[in-house]
């Protein structure tokens, strides 16, 4: 015999409304967890399946001292439904006055540009235009080396590079002379890391 099939999340919705609409009474959800099962609806599902009737607005649900009561009338699956068709109207409407407004501004946008010779000449023109106008700024890009605000620029990175690698190098002599007089008996230890580094002699401040 083949397994019987259980009921899908909107079914078990229907059969516990029906608990709800059939007794027009309060119930603790320790009791809707027992009436559950003869409608076909697990315990163990009954209390999702009741938050989501309670997410939608077809249960309603309130603290009363500790506990926690959960009750439905089918007007408020009415409420619930008119609620609904008026928001949906609402966003037809808001719908149809916005593409009312787009056909507006298409038409709009359509005068003045009917198709005709003196707008294709002027169209051609146009291209024309576009087509003088990339090639001078490729032109131009050419010549931005020799733009004055950028060999300007240039300049003032150029002090910013010499500053710093002076900066350097005046550290590396105080760390040398550090050296020097904290360790003197690892003078050579101390060339041959230098050189290992690329430190050598002819290491001066840039003029």
């Amino acid at each position: 015999m083949s397994k019987k099939r259980g009921l899908s999340l909107e079914e078990k919705r229907e059969q516990m409304l029906q608990i709800f609409y059939e007794s027009q009474d309060f119930f603790l959800l320790k009791e809707l967890e027992k009436l559950g099962p003869k409608k076909g609806v697990i315990s163990q599902s009954v209390k999702d399946v009741v938050q989501s009737l309670v997410d939608d607005d077809l249960v309603l649900k309130d603290k009363i001292g500790t506990s926690v009561y959960f009750w439905s009338l089918p007007s408020c699956a009415g409420n619930q439904l008119r609620n609904t068709r008026s928001k949906l109207e609402s966003d037809l409407s808001s719908s149809r006055n916005r593409f009312a407004e787009l056909i507006e501004q298409r038409d709009n946008l359509k005068k003045g540009r009917e198709e005709s010779d003196e707008r294709e000449v002027a169209l051609v023109e146009l291209k024309a235009v576009e087509l003088q106008h990339n090639k001078l700024k490729e032109e131009l890009a050419c010549y931005v080396d020799n733009d004055p605000a950028a060999v300007e620029q240039m300049k003032v990175a150029i002090e910013v590079a010499h500053s710093a690698a002076n900066r350097w190098t005046d550290n590396i002599f105080t760390l040398q002379q550090w050296c020097s007089t904290n360790f003197p008996q690892a003078k050579e230890q101390l060339e041959h890391l230098y050189k290992e580094v690329g430190i050598t002699d002819d290491l001066e401040y840039l003029q």
